[in-house]
């Protein structure tokens, strides 16, 4: 006897052994139960997912010879039968190879005649948006009144191109893609019947591959159990689907928090080694990062027996709630710029060195002690050195600066100046919101720096360190390279070496990019107001009872 694969053996014969569409078996199971029985059914869902089995366990509970019910014998001829293909009353059309209306019209002639065997004459149309205009009008009229010993069951992978015609005369059913949880049960149920050894992680990948489809399931399983030489192994199951294992995303992650760049790269050429797919890794990157935001905001919905768990949890407590996002922001964007990249290991490589880049921990490294702080380069002597207006800062006792920046501000403050440069007098200063305003403008920054000091609060400034306030909720601007450029931006201006110290807090004061989004938002108010005034828009709307829209509106 000839090998039958598992798909096809393993096909559902009932409701109760389909897996998953539960909200479809239950209106179909309560219609057939109350004898309400719809004349066209439509079910709509992707590839795989049980539209042509449903269709056949309903012409099984039309037809069977113990009646019309919900639970048909299995046994009797018909359902035999119709389970082998062999039901002369149950005609499956394959639309996308018959999609002419001569073809329709021939089928239809056909339904005025009584069933040959069954109760029912059940047509089937697989792939029912193939159909030419002309074949779906030819069906309209018989669609809408059929025989009353005919049934229509259509299946269609894309609704939207069946025309409306159509739809209005049919239930319609949406089956959903299968979750890899019921995908992963329903395979460990056939490999025990099948007396096949496995494991639940080679299964966890298997259902996660088939994307929702246990017709792809079963046939990756096929291939899973060919490959391990009848045992289905994760380790082997990897290497079939080229599966990233997610030890290298852990050691990925691990390697980022320690700032250790060169692991990374080793983590990278260990993937290249093994000919991994490096658009699948960010992909499975991302979802990693997915879950441990999940983690982070809702511990519990990480389920106990995740082999995983500790790890998850652990890296959820070490990372910033900010840098998850912008990590998987920066994966998702590597990974639609594999295709643009020099080649999928390069654009790889550079995706986890802007990771590196832009941890946050690259910012507060900067600030631990001990840490070696690059000091601006001062100006050439011949250059002219831009000083702001003395009279737009107000002076105030000097600040004692913490212990543990002594050594750094006392640095900072003794660095020597260019020759024919007084030294300025060692001296704090207050500045207001206002004063932070002005001097913005003149620092001519652009980029992340930009938006870094646009969202700041000026604190205080002395002889060698000056100090900002950023709120929480932008800390993902606090980025080393945006730093830098600001405090060579200040040192440059204020003609000496300046050490940049950034804290973070709630702003007391009005941060220039509040001030930008107000003038913004008066100037829009200006702009409704000067249309709402218009007296050629107040006779158009009082005419035509318009309305007036006022997000269309751009102020000039």
């Amino acid at each position: 006897m000839s090998y039958q694969v598992l798909a096809r053996k393993w096909r559902p014969k009932s409701f109760a052994t389909l897996v998953g569409q539960e909200h479809v078996v239950r209106a179909l199971t309560h219609a057939l139960s109350e004898q309400r029985l719809h004349h066209a059914y439509l079910f709509t869902g992707t590839r795989g997912v049980g539209k042509t089995t449903i269709a056949r366990i309903l012409a099984k509970s039309l037809n069977c010879e113990s009646g019309v019910s919900a639970n048909p014998c299995g046994t009797c001829s018909a359902c035999t039968e119709i389970d082998s293909g062999r039901f002369v009353d149950l005609l499956e059309v394959d639309a996308a190879t018959n999609t002419r209306v001569d073809e329709m019209r021939q089928l239809l002639e056909n339904a005025v005649y009584a069933p040959t065997r069954g109760r029912y004459k059940v047509y089937v149309i697989d792939e029912v948006h193939m159909l030419s205009n002309s074949a779906f009008n030819a069906m309209l009229k018989t669609l809408e009144e059929p025989p009353e010993h005919v049934k229509f069951i259509l299946a269609t992978t894309d609704p939207q191109k069946i025309p409306v015609t159509v739809l209005s005369r049919c239930l319609q059913f949406n089956l959903k893609q299968m979750q890899p949880a019921a995908i992963s049960g329903h395979l460990s149920r056939i490999l025990e019947s099948e007396s096949i050894p496995y494991e639940s992680g080679a299964l966890n990948l298997l259902a996660r591959s088939a994307a929702g489809s246990m017709r792809d399931a079963l046939s990756l399983l096929d291939q899973a159990i060919a490959h391990g030489s009848g045992k289905v192994e994760e380790g082997q199951v990897r290497e079939m689907l080229g599966t990233v294992d997610l030890d290298y995303l852990f050691d990925l992650l691990e390697a980022l928090l320690a700032g250790d760049a060169g692991a990374l790269l080793r983590v990278a050429d260990d993937m290249a080694g093994r000919s991994l797919s490096f658009d699948a890794a960010l992909l499975e990157l991302a979802t990693l990062l997915t879950r441990i935001q999940v983690a982070q905001l809702a511990p519990q919905a990480i389920a106990d027996d995740v082999p995983e768990r500790p790890r998850l949890l652990d890296l959820a407590a070490r990372m910033g709630l900010e840098f998850v996002q912008l990590a998987y922001q920066i994966a998702v964007h590597g990974r639609q710029e594999l295709a643009l990249a020099p080649d999928e290991y390069a654009g790889f490589v550079m995706t986890l060195l802007r990771l590196h880049a832009f941890r946050p921990e690259a910012a507060d490294a900067a600030d631990a002690p001990g840490a070696r702080k690059v000091q601006p380069q001062p100006q050439p002597r011949s250059a002219p050195l831009a000083r702001a207006p003395e009279a737009a800062y107000r002076a105030a006792p000097a600040v004692v600066p913490p212990a543990a920046e002594a050594a750094a501000v006392v640095g900072a403050a003794t660095a020597p100046e260019p020759a024919g440069v007084a030294a300025p007098s060692p001296r704090s200063v207050e500045l207001g919101g206002g004063d932070w305003n002005r001097l913005l403008p003149e620092l001519k920054l652009s980029g992340m720096a930009r938006e870094l000091a646009q969202h700041c609060e000026l604190r205080t400034l002395d002889a060698g360190q000056i100090a900002l306030r950023l709120a929480p909720m932008h800390r993902h601007l606090q980025m080393k390279p945006a730093q830098d450029k600001l405090q060579q931006a200040l040192s440059e201006h204020f003609g000496r070496p300046l050490v940049l110290r950034i804290e973070l807090a709630e702003t007391e004061g009005v941060t220039p990019a509040a001030n930008a989004q107000r003038a913004r938002e008066e100037r829009q108010e200006k702009a409704v107001a000067a249309i709402e005034q218009d007296g050629f828009v107040r006779d158009v709307i009082e005419m035509f009872d318009a309305q007036l829209i006022e997000s269309s509106i751009k102020p000039i």
